[in-house]
């Protein structure tokens, strides 16, 4: 099982890798096109400002699993396990809580946009599946807080400082 959520995870960061590729490649191109050719990319600005909010989404549903956030856990930290353990699973239920309502939101915009016909400002596409992607991410990340919530809560998992899990990925050979 620890295996396939790796692969799953790693899929998941490929998706949000080639996203972020994306917009780089989008905005140099745009740029040597407006300074050098005085010809911008059409809708470069709508086009990597979506490709952006996809990147984060999907580097939102990496954090379920890898934890990698930031932390703040003086009081974890100084607390024996149990209450640690207690407010580790308190912290990620509010952040599957925040997911969740995200997730909401994100597909209400979604849904305005198709039913709207919403459309970038060049090239007029449509913006409802750039929104989708955004969404798609944000609900991949419900999938994965909730099993690292449900981890923690049977104790099945304990939640590592930054440097904590380096060492666990360069120990397996993972890094």
């Amino acid at each position: 099982m620890n295996r396939a959520l790796d692969l799953f995870c790693r899929s998941v960061e490929t998706i949000a890798g080639v996203l972020l590729g994306a917009v780089t490649v989008l905005v140099v191109a745009s740029t040597l096109g407006r300074y050098l050719l005085a010809w911008p990319v059409p809708d470069s600005f709508d086009l990597s400002r979506l490709f952006l909010g996809a990147c984060l989404a999907w580097g939102f549903a990496v954090i379920g699993l890898r934890g990698g956030h930031i932390q703040v856990d003086l009081l974890a930290e100084t607390a024996g396990p149990r209450l640690r353990r207690a407010i580790d699973a308190f912290a990620w239920g509010l952040l599957w809580l925040l997911a969740a309502l995200l997730t909401w939101k994100m597909f209400g915009r979604v849904h305005s946009a198709l039913v709207s016909g919403e459309t970038t400002f060049d090239l007029r596409l449509p913006i409802w599946p750039f929104l989708g992607l955004i969404w798609a991410g944000i609900a991949v990340s419900l999938v994965t807080i909730g099993v690292k919530l449900v981890g923690i809560t049977t104790g099945r998992e304990r939640v590592m400082s930054a440097d904590g899990f380096e060492l666990d990925e360069a120990s397996r050979g993972l890094r």
